[in-house]
Parts: C-alpha cells; sequence; structure tokens
C-alpha cells in the first residue's frame, strides 16, 4: 500500500495517543499478556509509523504487561523447499555451507513487517533462540516466555506459543485476519495426524556456524480463516477500529482449545482421518 493510500484511508491522522484510545476500547488492559499480529498498511497513516504502534501497545499495558511477537526468519531454511522464489538445485549445498547461523542480536525477519522490526530494534527487546521461528518481545514475562525454545515442533509443545497458552495470553490481531494468527499453530501441533518433513538451519555451535538437520511440522494455515469464522459463531470477540483497521483481541486459551477440536473434525480430506 502507497503512502498516499494509507492516507487516503483516514480523515485524520493517527498519533501515539489516538491509537492508545483505540487499544484501550478494544479492550487492552494494564498488565496483560498480550501475542499481537499485526499489518501497519492497515492501520492507516501513522505520526511516527511503526514505532508509534509499539509505543502505544506499551503504554497500555504499562511495565506490569508483556507483549510478544512473531520474528521468524524462514531464509534460515533448507533451500529445497524455496518456493517464492525457488533457487536450482546445483545452489543448494553451496546456501546450505554459507547461511549465516541464526543470532538473536542480528538476524533479520523475513515478511514479518515493519511493526516486529521495530520491536526487535526496542531497548531491552528479548528474542527466542529458534532458528527459523523465533518470537520477541518486552516486559517482565518475556524472559520466561522466550527461554529455551524448543527446536521442534517449534511452534508446539515447549515453544513461547505454549508458555502464552500457559500464562492465560490474550491475542491481538490488529488489521489482520485469522489466517494470519499464528498461534493457531499450537492447536494444530497437538494432532496426530500432521504431516513432517526434513527441515534444516543455520545455527552457531562453539563460535562457528553449523548447518543442522530437525523434523519439523509442515504447518498449514490456509484453513484458519474458516476456523475463525466458525469461532465467531459461538464465541463473543471483542472487535473495534484501530486506526482504520478493524481488529480482535481473543483469549488464547478459548480461541486453541476450539481450534484443535474444530481442526481434529475439519482436516480429514486433507490431511488423513482426523483424531
Amino acid at each position: 500500500m502507497s503512502e498516499l493510500t494509507s492516507i487516503e484511508k483516514i480523515s485524520r491522522p493517527n498519533t501515539t495517543a489516538s491509537l492508545i484510545r483505540d487499544l484501550k476500547a478494544l479492550g487492552l488492559q494494564k498488565g496483560d499478556v498480550v501475542i499481537a499480529h499485526a499489518s501497519l498498511s492497515a492501520l492507516g497513516w501513522i505520526a511516527g509509523r511503526e514505532m508509534a504502534v509499539i509505543d502505544a501497545l506499551l503504554a497500555v499495558l504499562e511495565p506490569e504487561g508483556t507483549l510478544i511477537m512473531p520474528s521468524q526468519s524462514g531464509e534460515n531454511s533448507d533451500p529445497q523447499y524455496w518456493e517464492n522464489p525457488p533457487v536450482p538445485e546445483s545452489w543448494w549445498e553451496e546456501i546450505r555451507a554459507n547461511m549465516p547461523p541464526f543470532d538473536p542480536d542480528r538476524t533479520p525477519t523475513r515478511a514479518m513487517g515493519k511493526i516486529v522490526d521495530a520491536l526487535l530494534s526496542y531497548p531491552g527487546r528479548i528474542r527466542s533462540n529458534h532458528p527459523q521461528v523465533s518470537f520477541c518481545g518486552v516486559g517482565p514475562l518475556a524472559s520466561e516466555i522466550l527461554a529455551d525454545h524448543v527446536l521442534s515442533p517449534g511452534l508446539g509443545k515447549g515453544s513461547p506459543l505454549q508458555k502464552l497458552y500457559d500464562h492465560q495470553a490474550k491475542i491481538l490481531l490488529l488489521g489482520v485476519g485469522y489466517g494470519n494468527c499464528t498461534s493457531l499453530h499450537l492447536p494444530e501441533s497437538q494432532l496426530d495426524n500432521v504431516s513432517w518433513y526434513q527441515s534444516g538451519a543455520s545455527v552457531s555451535i562453539d563460535g562457528k556456524a553449523q548447518w543442522i538437520s530437525f523434523e519439523e511440522i509442515e504447518y498449514d494455515d490456509d484453513d484458519f480463516e474458516a476456523l475463525g469464522n466458525d469461532y465467531e459463531k459461538i464465541h463473543q470477540v471483542c472487535q473495534g477500529y484501530v486506526g482504520a483497521a478493524l481488529c480482535r483481541y481473543i483469549d488464547m486459551q478459548e480461541l486453541c482449545d476450539f481450534g484443535l477440536n474444530w481442526l481434529k473434525q475439519h482436516r480429514g480430506d486433507k490431511h488423513g482421518s482426523a483424531v
């Protein structure tokens, strides 16, 4: 979206103060534990852009609250699976041998958005140590939630998603839909009929880059929008506008519990027999 289009979406500029008002009206409160999935362009023009969004979120949560966001680095992966774009097979070994190892302080995200990148630059932020599906955050529970991120499954038990669930976190869909809700991969990982594949990434071992291989789930978010639509038919969801974007504030445990049962019932044709 062009800057002109984002200006035309609103009648007056968004500011940190206006975003604070909108977030409070949506239901965010002091002390909440929040995992946010966000699109900057959906919010309309903002004075201060992505930093204003982070400042507004942290102002509402105050020091007692914790903000977590996905900070995935999908480029640090086995090139044989790359599709957007693919690379020649003759390149694969050279890419694996020369991929820089994951560094929570230096590795950039891939296609995660400018709001996540702003959080990564925030003083005191913490990032988990998964080479592909890390999370970052700030707040008093960030260290506990992001520590010891298991390698496989990266979005399942032992991941920050499980810890967020255990801490009764809230999910903030800030200008995005359920298709962008990374949190739904947690119930997906609990299905008995998930498919696995041999993944790989470059990590630092004793200060040197080393390519490692590990089993990972073939995560699939194609039906998350349908799941979310069905969830809203029977559960009340806090909805409201933050800037120009319709946003949702959702109880993570409730959505994930519903999601597990929904996925068991609806993935039979595509993924084998339902659990």
